[in-house]
């Protein structure tokens, strides 16, 4: 059973790969390719080299990603490198057959960067749930990430793009496909972190009351959350109070304000965005980012 498990995981992984790669191809294709938007990464480098030479951008994308390949294999495991590798030669190839009969959806601009960042990021956002990459930038942005843990991955990702989108504008005298092409990346990286994150991760409430003993044990089993109580003390009162500290989702807000105001109406609340919580009922904080 297990070994069935195992290998079901395996297909479906294969499945989001394959279909995430042909969706980010089609945005290349009849999206952000004719109306000369830059691709990030590996294919943005073969992208250029394309407009220069006429070489198949499917062909040099896979030409260059082998040495990054090499390079990872002992350090990041075989099954990492094998289904990335999957996925860098599938939107390779998506992208070079698609060639053929690509027709531009339009000629706008700004309308290709905004829907051909949607596709993109819907295509390599359905990619990275498997947990695993198209190759390219993303090889080194790990090595990377793994030097300076308190940068973000998204982070060397993006620096590195900036010096390729430099480079087209540079070489081809496009400045506005580079204005362009940073309002794609934008849209690219919302709908990613959408796909990946949801809407709104996590909410992180304080809440000052008299009355912390009755809303903790409501809140624990209302909406069974953990609470954390603190220490504080109030400034212009100087009465000890204890404060409420709790992480919840976004649809258990409303209950929580409820709760709160059923139950002390004087009461103190602070809801702020938590970028992620890890933890029982939130994320496992054993995956790598």
């Amino acid at each position: 059973m297990p070994v069935f498990h195992k290998f079901n995981g395996l297909w479906w992984d294969l499945t989001r790969i394959i279909a995430g790669s042909f969706i980010a191809a089609v945005s290349f294709r009849f999206f952000t390719f004719p109306n000369n938007i830059v691709s990030g990464g590996i294919t943005g480098i073969a992208q250029i080299i394309n407009m220069l030479s006429g070489f198949p951008v499917g062909v040099a994308t896979i030409l260059m990603n082998v040495p990054l390949f090499v390079w990872a294999w002992k350090k990041l495991g075989r099954k990492f490198v094998v289904l990335t590798g999957v996925c860098m030669a599938c939107s390779s190839v998506f992208i070079d057959l698609l060639a053929a009969v690509a027709v531009p959806v339009t000629r706008e601009p700004m309308l290709a960067a905004v829907y051909g960042g949607l596709l993109n990021g819907l295509g390599w956002g359905l990619v990275y749930t498997t947990g695993y990459t198209g190759g390219g930038i993303d090889i080194p942005a790990r090595f990377l990430r793994r030097q300076y843990p308190h940068i973000n991955f998204g982070t060397f990702v993006l620096g590195m793009n900036i010096v390729i989108i430099i480079a087209f504008a540079a070489i081809f005298r496009k400045f506005e496909s580079c204005m362009y092409t940073l309002i794609c990346m934008y849209v690219v990286n919302k709908v990613e972190a959408l796909i990946l994150y949801g809407p709104v991760n996590s909410r992180l409430c304080y809440i000052i009351s008299d009355k912390s003993d009755e809303l903790r044990h409501a809140i624990t089993e209302q909406l069974g959350r953990g609470a954390t109580l603190l220490q504080g003390h109030g400034a212009w009162s100087g009465k000890e109070k204890q404060v409420i500290l709790c992480a919840v989702k976004p649809v258990q807000l409303g209950r929580l304000r409820r709760i709160v105001r059923e139950i002390d109406v004087n009461s103190f609340l602070v809801i702020s965005d938590a970028r992620s919580v890890y933890g029982r009922g939130f994320e496992n904080i054993q995956v790598e980012d």
